[in-house]
Parts: C-alpha cells; sequence; structure tokens
C-alpha cells in the first residue's frame, strides 16, 4: 500500500471542475482531502492518496493532464 500526499493548485475555470469526484471513481484509491483554500478563482488543497502504487501512479499522471498544477510532498510505502 502507497500513500502520497499531493498538493493541488487550481485557477479561474478549474475551480469548479469535479476533481476529487473523478479521482474516487476512476482510481481505485482512496483520496483524502488534509487541506483546502478554496475560492472563486483560485484554490489549491493536500491531498492524501492511498492505494497500490500503480493506481496511485496512474492517478497523478490524469492529474497531470488536467492542467492543475500538481505538486507530490511525501510519499511512504507500507506492507
Amino acid at each position: 500500500m502507497t500513500a502520497i500526499d499531493v498538493n493541488l493548485t487550481a485557477r479561474d475555470g478549474q475551480v469548479g471542475e469535479p476533481w476529487m469526484c473523478r479521482l474516487c471513481r476512476d482510481f481505485e484509491i482512496k483520496a483524502t482531502i488534509t487541506k483546502a483554500n478554496i475560492d472563486t478563482d483560485f484554490g489549491w488543497m493536500q491531498v492524501r492518496l492511498e492505494g497500490p502504487l500503480e493506481e496511485v501512479q496512474r492517478a497523478i499522471t490524469w492529474l497531470m493532464t488536467t492542467g492543475l498544477h500538481v505538486d507530490a510532498e511525501q510519499r511512504s510505502v507500507g506492507a
């Protein structure tokens, strides 16, 4: 099982998109918002992604294709 904390930053039209819904629906991971600050034209959130390493990597790759700024904070791999 892998857990990675990811910082996501959104601007303008990206703010209102259902990113978290798609993460939970399309990937076999658990996504937990640990911190967030969202306004109408700018927002950021720190999200912990947990699951099999391949699925977490696929989810992060998908996030990078959305136009969001994606920055991985830390990584922990457990048994």
